[in-house]
């Protein structure tokens, strides 16, 4: 059996600096109901308090989740938690529709975000703070120096990256270890049994620059959680909160025959061992190489109390295998023929060379 054995209070170092986190971090994307889904506010507390008993004290969101009420309820919460608790938030997505600088990688919005962050979160310094989206318009040194900045003068603790090239991120962090700058300590991405592209080179990438990997959306948008059936797929059933957030996840191409099919697998294992398929999708991604700490985004404490039982799942490895084998993604080149006998055979002949540990 493959087993975890973890407690929110086991907690993780974040890629190559010393700040230790639980494997699980909660998101609160879902603290709001701006979006048409999500918690109101007695809700969402009944959700961070849940959380931070139990031992958690990772929590995501961003400057612009919920309209910004994401952040305010957080500092809320956190006022007479604060220093126990790792808070991490976002810059880059547009903040005014309309106003070109209120969005975007370069020093006018990191430094406009971060204030209002700050503000809004109730504090003076942002634990973690993430470059949201690449913008493909700013200089790296500008992105770097401005993040290095902001760490000089306290406001943040450490910086990150999300939704960006590999090729990008490992070229920043090579100047930043260079320059002096504060290197990047976290990577999150999408990932999950229904997204697994990111192992052809984000993830790599990251174990190898010392990142720690942060997913978002481990249950593919609630695809995973076994609610979700063929009639999803053209959008029967509207006019709910729940189906306003099944549009949006169909919407971005998350809800397919693909990931249906994975899905399908996942009730099966989960049945075997007599635990959600929430749990099983989750415990997966817990256990993937790379991988930190997962983003929960509940929006109830009933489905944060299940979330959490992932922390019991132990696979056995034909469970595994059957889930990697629904899954599987093909690597492209170079990665499927570098893993070929032929690559090996060119550059290795009958030697036996053990990996570097």
């Amino acid at each position: 059996m493959s087993s975890s054995s973890l407690t929110l209070d086991t907690y993780r170092l974040l890629g190559r600096s010393g700040l230790r986190v639980s494997p699980l971090a909660l998101g609160a994307a879902t603290f709001g109901t701006e979006w048409g889904w999500g918690a109101e506010r007695d809700e969402a507390r009944k959700l961070f308090d849940l959380y931070v008993e139990r031992g958690g004290n990772f929590i995501d969101t961003a400057t612009t989740y919920t309209d910004g009420n994401s952040e305010r309820l957080l500092g809320e919460f956190a006022r007479d938690h604060r220093e126990s608790l790792v808070l991490a938030t976002k810059y880059s997505t547009l903040r005014r529709p309309g106003d070109p600088n209120s969005g975007g990688n370069h020093r006018k919005p990191l430094s406009a975000s971060v204030e209002t962050s700050l503000r809004r979160l109730d504090t003076d310094y942002i634990d973690l703070l993430y470059l949201h989206v690449w913008d493909f318009t700013t200089p790296v040194e500008e992105v770097l120096r401005g993040l290095d900045d902001l760490v000089r003068q306290g406001k943040v603790l450490y910086v990150a990256i999300s939704n960006a090239p590999a090729w990008q991120v490992s070229r920043m962090q090579a100047i930043a270890d260079l320059r002096g700058w504060s290197p990047l300590v976290a990577l999150q991405i999408e990932h999950s049994l229904i997204q697994r592209t990111g192992e052809r080179d984000l993830i790599p990438m990251a174990r190898e620059m010392g990142l720690g990997v942060v997913p978002y959306s481990p249950m593919g948008g609630g695809v995973l959680t076994g609610k979700y059936s063929r009639d999803d797929l053209t959008g029967a059933g509207a006019g709910s909160d729940e189906s306003t957030r099944k549009s949006f996840n169909r919407d971005l191409g998350w809800v397919t025959e693909r990931a249906l099919g994975i899905a399908d697998v996942v009730k099966e294992v989960a049945t075997e061992l007599g635990r959600t398929p929430a749990q099983v999708a989750l415990a997966w991604t817990l256990q993937s190489p790379g991988v930190t700490a997962p983003i929960i985004g509940a929006r109830t404490p009933a489905q944060l109390e299940d979330n959490l039982g992932s922390l019991e799942v132990a696979f056995t490895p034909a469970q595994l295998a059957r889930l990697d084998e629904a899954s599987t993604i093909e690597l492209g080149y170079p990665h499927a023929y570098l893993a070929s006998d032929l690559a090996r055979m060119q550059t290795q002949g009958d030697l036996k060379v053990e990996p570097r540990r």
